[in-house]
């Protein structure tokens, strides 16, 4: 299959606070920050996205993929728990990471398998979810400037 583009478009809000719309194809969404940073607190924030991303891929690759390997799922919610330390991007502490320092996703099944299969199922989830092979395998990343 030919590679596919994917597009999101972020607009800033220049009225108060740090709102953002997102929109994707034919959808949208607002992103914001909470207000002890500076947001009026309407949307999920970018690292909150980007964790919900990640949950929402890996249950989408375990329902597409449970009955090829013979999982009898009857239900999953996955929860991805990001640690982050704000002085990295707020510049208070040159040495702190700008980005989560680590991810841990729990994965809720419900199914009709042994722990084994269902383990060895995860695992299989865990290497076939894009999200997760572009935050483990950095993609090149490139900038353009638009002068308006």
């Amino acid at each position: 299959m030919a590679i596919q583009q994917f597009k999101a478009i972020g607009k800033m809000d220049m009225g108060k606070g740090l709102q953002v719309t997102a929109n994707a194809r034919q959808f949208q969404m607002t992103i914001d920050e909470p207000e002890s940073l500076g947001g009026l607190d309407t949307g999920m924030t970018p690292v909150e996205v980007l964790l919900a991303s990640l949950a929402a891929c890996k249950a989408i690759v375990v329902k597409a993929f449970a009955r090829l390997h013979r999982i009898k799922l009857q239900e999953i919610s996955i929860e991805c728990i990001g640690d982050l330390d704000p002085d990295g991007f707020l510049l208070k502490n040159k040495e702190a990471k700008k980005g989560f320092s680590h991810i841990k996703t729990i994965y809720h099944i419900k199914a009709e398998n042994t722990e084994e299969e269902i383990t060895k199922f995860v695992a299989f989830v865990e290497s076939n979810c894009p999200v997760s092979d572009t935050l483990l395998n950095s993609p090149s990343v490139e900038e353009e400037i638009n002068i308006l």
